[in-house]
């Protein structure tokens, strides 16, 4: 379905066209992360007055500015990407030395937040010149938006993307178990599978997950992480399309790790079924997810060093 904006743009116009433009600025601007009505106003109004635009994909912007009803001619599109950020930079300079307003796009959301950008600003603000930011769409904010996952501390950590290779994955996931606060990940879809196994290992920390998010299948849907393979597993198109994920923090997954600790102490003086009542009792936890937990610590108690059974 082709939508007009045509009535976005007099309205960018009316809100931001009375408003202050510098020349020789760099403008961070956000751009949709699915939905093209998420642009803002002022985003819109700027895009079809700045000189120049720098984007991550030429192909990507040139898109996303015909589905806005902007048309520009594609020698005024500058690419500025991650392979050539540090170079690209420097044309950027000259376009704003020459007085040129210049905006910035990534192919979706805020500009530097795990994307290109962050050198392109850095290398404006050293040479002396504004770099201004038009904020709007993130799947950052987005995300932890709708999982609730603050409670009274709303302090996050940003992870983005985790390694590629299964072993650098995995210990980035388990530096993570050790995070109290929440974790914002984001996954691409051929890697959804791998990075499902590797938080695995997190067990019933409570994980938010945005597939699609904005967009006409989107989805939010909160559950262990133990058990994300199993929910992808459930239905193909749930491995599709970008994600965007929130481990939750400590706060809403202790009882179960103080359970286990207790566990511990609790199984070396009395019988496993009387543990797993006490423990699960005192912390809260499941008491089948404890009880499993038993069974693992009473079989690997009754291993020795060789993985052999002890003489008892």
């Amino acid at each position: 379905m082709t939508v007009s904006f045509a009535l976005a743009q007099a309205a960018a116009r009316e809100a931001a066209g009375g408003q202050h433009y510098p020349q020789g600025t760099l403008y961070m601007v956000a751009t949709p992360i699915g939905n093209l009505a998420d642009v803002s106003l002022r985003a819109l109004h700027l895009l079809g007055l700045v000189d120049i635009i720098a984007c991550e994909d030429t192909r990507q912007a040139l898109g996303l500015l015909r589905g806005l009803g902007l048309e520009r001619p594609s020698g005024g599109l500058v690419a500025v990407h991650q392979h050539n950020e540090a170079e690209a930079a420097q044309q950027v300079l000259r376009h704003l030395a020459a007085g040129a307003r210049v905006a910035y796009l990534s192919d979706a959301g805020t500009p530097a937040v795990s994307d290109p950008g962050a050198r392109l600003a850095s290398a404006a603000r050293a040479a002396g010149y504004r770099v201004l930011p038009l904020p709007g769409a993130s799947s950052v904010t987005a995300v932890l938006s709708v999982a609730g996952a603050g409670g009274a501390d709303p302090a996050f950590v940003f992870a983005g993307f985790l390694p590629a290779k299964s072993g650098e994955r995995a210990a980035a996931v388990q530096a993570l178990g050790q995070e109290p606060r929440a974790v914002v990940l984001l996954e691409a879809p051929h890697r959804m599978a791998d990075l499902a196994q590797a938080l695995s290992a997190l067990g019933e920390r409570p994980l938010t997950v945005g597939r699609e998010l904005t967009k006409q299948f989107e989805q939010v849907h909160t559950l262990p992480c133990n058990a994300l393979t199993g929910w992808l597993a459930e239905d193909a198109q749930r491995s599709r399309g970008e994600f965007a994920l929130v481990l939750h923090p400590w706060a809403l997954a202790r009882p179960v790790e103080d359970g286990q600790t207790l566990l511990r102490l609790l199984l070396a003086e009395l019988p496993l079924k009387t543990a797993v009542r006490i423990a699960a009792e005192a912390s809260g936890g499941s008491r089948n997810t404890l009880y499993e937990a038993a069974l693992q610590i009473k079989q690997l108690g009754a291993l020795g060093p060789s993985g052999e059974e002890t003489q008892g």
